[in-house]
């Protein structure tokens, strides 16, 4: 058995056994160094296999995205939108548009007075239906009488003078005739001829001025015997009366006194200003209907009868008149209504619906399909009607354009067509 202190002289030192047995702290530590220079580089290859790692992924990563990206850039180039379209129609040969408008008589009349007096009777009131010649009230003026009494009475002096002025006449006449001769003989002077010759020239104008005095005091007596027929008050055509200001009684003075207001009803006169955009076509003969919103249930058919030759300059608009019969008296002059006018139409226009206008930076218009390719057409709006506008420019009857297109469709897109229904 060996001792364990002993070595043998020619047993091989072992540099680490003698190491141990040297010190406890020393033949520890060598071996621990060692160790933590292998961890060290164990760890640090580790991290630089996972960073490798890590830049290997992302490589991939990004690779596999840029696949994606340029995948989906050439599916978007290629995809083909599906698009609903609709069919620009023309519009109708006429025209309808609905203004606002005011009932007036066919006719009225406001009644002045005409000659002086006081109101005998009163014979009608407001709201009285009349025919024409009917008595309206009578008027009583006893100085009128009077004048017409003295009228007269001067017209028989005129008369009487221009029979006494003729007599003369005819003796200067006879005075003239006989006289000439004696002066032909030369029984009497050059002087008395001439005095007789004059003398007969001044009665034949005697007698003229005293024709004419009496063709003039008949005339004032015409005037005053007209004066004296319009004591009674008579109505100039059927209507009714819509105003009275005067009542038994009142005093009224010819030609400043107003009486009363007749309206002529069974024919009811509407008039409206109808817009220049509009006024183009329109005539008379036009059909239209007037309708009363607090008559709804009932229409009332009529005829333009007559228009202004020149626009408003103001508003430019053009005065309008429509007569609609009314033999019911179902319409009273000053009534709010409106009237709806079938004009002619003078220029084309197309109608599309509202959904395919689209306004932007560009301004107005419309994605018209072609062949398969979008067309961006500006179009000018003329009337809009909620769900469709009528257009005059921009498209033609037939043309397909697209409903709620979208925002990224330019001009010559690619687009798959599915019909939409019929328009208007």
């Amino acid at each position: 058995m060996t001792d364990i202190g002993v070595r043998p002289e020619n047993e091989p030192r072992n540099e680490n056994v003698e190491d141990r047995l040297d010190a406890g702290s020393d033949r520890v530590a060598l071996p621990r160094k060692r160790g933590r220079r292998y961890g060290a580089a164990l760890l640090g290859g580790t991290a630089l296999l996972l960073l490798v790692g890590g830049l290997a992924e992302g490589a991939w990563r990004h690779h596999e995205a840029d696949l994606g990206v340029a995948a989906t850039s050439q599916q978007s180039t290629a995809f083909v939108p599906n698009v609903r379209v609709a069919a620009v129609r023309a519009a109708g040969s006429t025209t309808t548009v609905t203004l606002p408008a005011t009932t007036t008589a066919f006719e009225a009349a406001n009644i002045f007075a005409r000659t002086s007096g006081y109101i005998e009777k009163r014979y009608v009131d407001i709201g009285d239906h009349v025919k024409a010649g009917d008595l309206l009230a009578s008027i009583v003026a006893p100085e009128l009488d009077h004048q017409i009494t003295q009228a007269k009475a001067t017209l028989a002096q005129n008369r009487a003078t221009l029979q006494q002025t003729q007599a003369s006449r005819d003796l200067a006449q006879v005075t003239n005739a006989r006289d000439s001769n004696l002066v032909k003989q030369g029984w009497l002077t050059l002087q008395q001829g001439d005095n007789d010759r004059l003398t007969l020239e001044a009665q034949k104008a005697a007698v003229e001025v005293a024709q004419a005095n009496i063709a003039a005091q008949e005339a004032q007596i015409r005037i005053l015997e007209q004066e004296k027929a319009y004591q009674r008050v008579v109505a100039p055509f059927d209507g009714v009366i819509t105003q009275r200001n005067i009542d038994n009684g009142s005093l009224v003075t010819s030609g400043s006194t107003f009486m009363f207001t007749l309206m002529h009803s069974n024919v009811i006169r509407t008039q409206v200003f109808v817009p220049q955009d509009e006024a183009f076509g329109l005539g008379p003969g036009v059909d239209a209907v007037v309708r009363v919103p607090e008559i709804p249930d009932r229409n009332f058919p009529g005829k333009v009868t007559r228009i202004a030759d020149a626009l408003q300059p103001g508003s430019r608009t053009l005065l309008t008149e429509i007569d609609v019969p009314n033999p019911d008296s179902a319409l009273s002059p000053g009534i709010y209504c409106t009237v709806e006018l079938f004009i002619p139409r003078k220029t084309p226009a197309m109608i599309i619906p509202a959904d395919a206008v689209v306004f932007d930076q560009n301004g107005l218009h419309v994605a018209v399909v072609r062949n398969g390719a979008v067309h961006l057409q500006k179009i000018t709006i003329a009337r809009d009607f909620g769900t469709a506008v009528e257009v005059h420019d921009g498209v033609n009857p037939g043309d397909q354009v697209v409903l709620n297109p979208m925002v990224n469709l330019t001009e010559g897109s690619k687009v798959a067509v599915r019909h939409e229904t019929k328009t208007g």
